[in-house]
């Protein structure tokens, strides 16, 4: 191509001097480097005079130029009066303007991360992108400018992905980058271009879209990029080089973008376009790729750990941000806090590093309390010229006001899930009260993730979550349009439905499905029981009732109880089903003996034993026999107990119920155990394996198989019976059943002690205080384990009078009427030879109907010859 026919057909006064200085030096195939070693003049020089950053050369270093390039007389005059001008390029209105209205200073990087060469606004020249990475191609030297990329997090699989998608052999001609403002599109798509740019070289270059542009000021800001001086120009540069041109805002001119780029792809197969925008462009062939948040941690109940903290990004960026106002690292006090602030920031790194910038005089526990329940006003400072700073708030009501008004109010239903939900949920909640909602959800989702409003994740059901900030401001929206008790209650109703249709699933094969699906919904159950509570006491009343076991199996006791008792208590339950306030009684009993906590109400279980009779409900009168026998345990009535144990396994034997059968026959080897008769307490729990085998209940083989090391122990086997718990212990990691998994902890520690292994019993002892919950008081159960532990340690180790004091404790914490409470009694009277103990240790027995073991009657023998 000639400098002739590069030259600008579209200006009277001739074409601008980038352009003429560039076709000048292409047509003789030089480099900029080769030109300015010819010319004598730096090769800065000759780059700033293309990029149009030099608006008047010295006259000097114009005639070397021309000499340099060898011009003739016409081509001289051209060149020299060209350069007597100044060095602009062509006006296309609003073609460039940076990210907000206002006009920024040069150098000064834009929120999308491009930072305009000149001074740009919508009615000035075109910036041209900068970088200072230059491609040399066939046709010479493209010295391009892009601002460097910055330091991406957590970003490596999108980085990978898309540098595969943007490969030269790809046949994308266009990808786009969506999502919400501040999640870091453009940070992605400059390291992108980094990564391909050995594969373009025809070049890259930006273009930042402004508002009011139409596609022939985008098709002028591109040419301008890429130093021609209008779009026919541009065509004849590109035709036949793989070259990139990355866009940057689309959503500014979205019309005009798609207008302009479909006729550059129609017409340069080789040019491949990156974009980036809050949706996409909506060309044919166009790659969406949804940029999705940082990962953030999950909420850890018992507290982050601070190795596995440090492996997500969104706190990865977080200490990042940190770490350039404050010299400190986050302490281990403030590492909760840092967990819930990239949680509640929703993995945003916009959010994230304006939060974190708050860091430099405030610690992380003082922002969580001062910003937690605020992230929607946090703002960026306010950009040059404007006094007033943009809120994360309108950042997502820009996008916000993308939807058309079903979508919108499609997404404010939707706000009302708290975590993540799933397809089904998701049709349930836009197809509710009579209101029409969309046949098929999958088409709407699709519309949210394509704008960054939603996050998909996991291979589960359970996958689909709105972005933290967008739930905050739809929630917004949703009480300012008056809609939130309506949308709340029928949240509410929909949590219901899914925990009924699970409940039954908590037992047999499909238990640990069960578990992982209410674990997923946990906060919206909160978030449920929490609106219904004083909303719809009926609704919430059925849904506390039906998650006892869920709450047991998970270590909520304590909540569950609370809910239940307040339910109960509440006199709208009063005229509630009946079927239903029995299931709560029962579900309350049970989560208050699950650790021997009072007060147990015996009476309002048999009531609702009497309501699951009378009403033909076999499950619900085979679950009240249950609870019962713990409860009368519980209570000392141990005779009782067992009646009720043998009266539960005869009507699951009438009804074929055999997984009921295989828990009465557990509860009757524990009588076995209370009466001194291991062998039968044996030969009923191989019962309950081949039953629990039989119906597929995994958790009451478990279950029997902790009973059976304790059975074990206490027949003196204590290398089989550590064998036995230890295995019981890992089944129960995903089983849950906190409250049994430290009883079958405490039978390996004492089997250890009795055994000898002191130090292995030791750290037993180490991992049971661990794990105590801080509400358990002295009384319970579980503490008198660590003292019965803690005195076979000392007895073993030959220190007697450390073993009586912690002997006596565990009886006092146990509970006289309990077969642990006779072990200790029995070790308290050999560790001190008090003779007088026998006595007390003999009313203990003949009291609660307790047999003193063999080995138990020798270790006394001595104490007994002595009396007489």
């Amino acid at each position: 191509m000639t400098p002739d026919q590069r030259r600008s057909r579209s200006s009277d006064s001739g074409p601008a001097l980038p352009a003429l200085l560039r076709g000048h030096r292409l047509a003789v195939g030089l480099t900029q480097a080769e030109l300015a070693t010819r010319a004598g003049i730096g090769v800065r020089t000759v780059r700033d005079l293309e990029r149009g950053r030099s608006s008047r050369p010295q006259r000097t270093t114009v005639d070397l130029l021309a000499d340099a390039l060898r011009l003739g007389d016409a081509d001289r005059a051209a060149f020299l009066t060209a350069a007597r001008r100044r060095v602009t390029a062509e006006p296309p209105v609003g073609a460039a303007a940076v990210a907000s209205p206002a006009t920024v200073a040069p150098g000064t990087t834009t929120p999308g991360g491009i930072a305009p060469a000149t001074v740009a606004s919508p009615t000035t020249s075109v910036p041209v992108a900068r970088s200072g990475m230059e491609e040399t191609d066939p046709l010479g030297e493209l010295s391009v400018d892009l601002p460097p990329p910055v330091d991406l997090i957590g970003r490596d699989h999108d980085l990978a992905e898309l540098t595969r998608l943007l490969g030269r052999d790809r046949g994308t001609p266009v990808v786009s980058l969506v999502g919400l403002a501040g999640v870091g599109k453009s940070a992605l798509a400059l390291a992108v271009t980094r990564q391909v740019a050995d594969q373009y070289p025809g070049g890259i270059a930006g273009v930042l879209v402004g508002e009011g542009s139409d596609a022939s000021c985008v098709l002028s800001a591109a040419a301008a990029v890429f130093g021609v001086t209008g779009p026919a120009e541009l065509v004849a540069r590109l035709t036949g080089v793989p070259t990139l041109l990355l866009v940057d805002a689309v959503e500014r001119a979205p019309e005009a973008v798609a207008e302009a780029l479909d006729r550059l792809v129609r017409v340069l197969p080789e040019l491949r376009v990156l974009t980036t925008g809050r949706h996409p462009v909506g060309l044919p062939g166009e790659r969406v790729w949804p940029v999705p948040p940082l990962d953030v941690p999950p909420d850890d109940k018992a507290g982050p750990d601070p190795r596995a903290l440090a492996d997500h990004p969104a706190v990865r960026l977080f200490t990042d941000r940190l770490a350039q106002v404050r010299r400190e690292p986050p302490t281990p006090e403030e590492l909760p806090a840092l967990a819930a602030l990239v949680r509640r920031l929703g993995g945003l790194p916009l959010a994230i590093e304006l939060m974190a910038a708050r860091g430099r005089i405030l610690d992380l526990n003082e922002l969580l309390d001062r910003y937690g329940d605020r992230v929607l006003d946090l703002a960026a400072p306010p950009p040059p010229g404007e006094a007033v700073a943009v809120t994360l708030r309108e950042a997502v009501a820009a996008s916000y006001r993308l939807l058309a008004p079903d979508e919108q109010a499609a997404l404010r239903r939707l706000a009302a899930f708290r975590n993540r939900w799933s397809v089904g949920l998701a049709e349930e909640m836009l197809a509710g009260d009579g209101t029409a909602g969309p046949a098929d959800p999958v088409p709407l989702l699709d519309r949210f993730l394509e704008l960054g409003l939603l996050s998909v994740r996991g291979a589960g059901s359970f996958r689909f979550r709105l972005l933290d900030a967008v739930r905050d401001f739809a929630t917004e929206q949703l009480v300012a349009a008056g809609e939130e008790t309506r949308v709340r209650r029928r949240h509410a109703q929909i949590v219901l439905r899914l925990v009924n249709r699970t409940e039954p699933e908590l037992t047999g094969t499909r238990m640990i499905g069960a578990l992982h699906r209410l674990d997923e919904l946990t906060s919206d159950i909160v978030a449920a029981l929490t609106h219904a509570s004083g909303d719809d006491p009926h609704t919430a009343l059925r849904l506390a009732a039906g998650l006892s076991r869920w709450l047991r199996l998970r270590g909520r006791d304590e909540a569950g109880r609370q809910w239940l008792r307040r339910l109960l208590a509440d006199p709208r339950t009063a005229d509630a089903d009946p079927a239903v306030r029995a299931s709560a009684a029962l579900g309350l009993a049970r989560l208050t003996t699950v650790h021997g906590v009072g007060p147990v109400d015996v009476p309002a279980v048999r009531d609702a034993l009497a309501v699951f009779r009378r009403l033909g409900d076999v499950a619900g009168e085979l679950d009240a026999y249950g609870v019962l026998c713990t409860l009368l345990i519980c209570a000392g009535a141990n005779d009782e107990a067992r009646e009720q144990a043998e009266a539960m396994l005869a009507v699951a034997r009438r009804h074929d119920r055999v997984r009921d059968m295989a828990v009465a026959q557990r509860s009757l080897a524990w009588h076995d155990v209370r009466a001194g008769d291991l062998g039968a307490a044996r030969r009923r729990l191989a019962a309950v394996d081949r039953l629990a085998g039989r119906c597929g209940e995994q958790r009451i083989r478990v279950l029997a198989r902790g009973d059976l090391a304790e059975v074990i122990r206490l027949e003196g086997r204590y290398a089989d019976a550590v064998e036995h718990g230890r295995w019981t212990v890992a089944a129960l990691a995903e089983l849950g059943e906190s409250g049994y998994r430290r009883r079958v902890l405490g039978t390996v520690g004492l089997a250890l002690a009795q055994d000898g292994r002191l130090v292995e019993a030791g750290e037993v002892l180490a991992e049971l205080r661990a794990t105590v919950p801080a509400q358990w008081v002295p009384e319970h159960v579980e503490d008198g384990c660590c003292a019965l532990l803690e005195a076979t340690i000392a007895l073993n180790r030959g220190d007697r009078e450390w073993a009586a004091e912690w002997f006596a404790a565990a009886a006092e914490a146990v509970g006289r009427g309990r077969r642990s409470a006779v072990e200790a009694l029995v070790g308290l009277a050999a560790s001190t030879g008090d003779v007088a103990l026998l006595d007390q240790l003999d009313q203990a027995c003949r009291k609660n109907g307790i047999r003193l073991l063999p080995q138990e009657e020798t270790l006394l023998y001595a104490l007994t010859a002595a009396r007489s």
